[in-house]
């Protein structure tokens, strides 16, 4: 797919609280080789702090910045997605969470590995804490390979020939290995299986349940290594109180080979439109 046939993109950034993070991640999507359409900021209740970073950026940004907020009632990553999609005006959706730093073929590798029927996942690299403490007190984006975990190191050299290679070979390319951090699916796939399913509430599995319902309907998965590289900044572990439940979730999915639920983009709807 030559860069000027791309298709027209929107880029959805998760954040909570974290404006700091959020800077240096909306600033990757800035310094990009190929920009988003659009940027929607999907935030899960932040303060005033988060808003007014985003005021600020909005103004110097090249691309339109919208920011969808609700109110703080728990981690419901979930549904602040949902809406996000919902708002989306392009054609594909590229996901990231506000604690990476997006290197910048990012968009690009993500556009051009784009497939009809098909989603993507890509992986990441782990910074560890002294080396994000110094990123997030830096003008700078760059980081040194130096300061990576040798464990991640692999994950941060860029090679659009193996990527390709390896996109529908990969090892681990396996329905529920995926990082919500960093993924891309066309918004008609999405709207087609209703999007996250907002009874996934706190951390884990929302991803990957989205991604089983994805494949459940007949949309492919695609495992980019070696390309649409991210940074994620390090953070302690969020509460996985909820994690058990949502797991049992997850299994249903599979299980039941589901493909729509009625509580994500669209509530208490089924796939013809019709109320219950």
């Amino acid at each position: 797919m030559s860069t000027n046939k791309l298709p027209t993109s929107t880029l959805i950034i998760a954040t909570y609280n974290w404006p700091k993070a959020l800077e240096k991640c909306i600033q990757s999507a800035f310094k990009q080789t190929v920009l988003p359409n659009e940027i929607i900021i999907a935030d899960d209740g932040s303060g005033e702090e988060t808003r007014q970073l985003i005021n600020t950026l909005t103004l110097p940004s090249p691309i339109p910045i919208h920011h969808i907020w609700h109110t703080d009632n728990g981690f419901r990553l979930s549904e602040i997605r949902n809406k996000a999609i919902a708002a989306a005006q392009f054609d594909y959706i590229i996901q990231v969470d506000g604690d990476i730093i997006m290197e910048e073929h990012f968009i690009e590798d993500h556009l051009k590995m784009a497939k009809p029927k098909a989603f993507i996942c890509g992986s990441r690299v782990k910074l560890e804490e002294l080396p994000s403490k110094k990123i997030l007190a830096q003008n700078s984006l760059s980081i040194s390979k130096k300061e990576m975990s040798f464990g991640y190191v692999l994950n941060s050299f860029r090679s659009p020939l193996l990527g390709h290679l390896l996109a529908d070979r990969y090892k681990r390319n396996q329905p529920t290995v995926l990082r919500g951090c960093n993924m891309s699916f066309w918004k008609k796939d999405l709207i087609s299986i209703n999007g996250y399913n907002n009874d996934i509430t706190g951390w884990g599995s929302e991803d990957a349940e989205l991604a089983v319902r994805l494949i459940n309907s007949g949309v492919k998965k695609r495992f980019l290594k070696f390309m649409g590289i991210v940074f994620h900044i390090y953070h302690k572990e969020s509460d996985r109180t909820n994690q058990p439940k949502n797991k049992q979730i997850l299994k249903g999915a599979i299980e039941n080979k589901t493909t729509w639920v009625k509580n994500g983009i669209k509530k208490e709807h089924d796939h013809e439109g019709r109320s219950f």
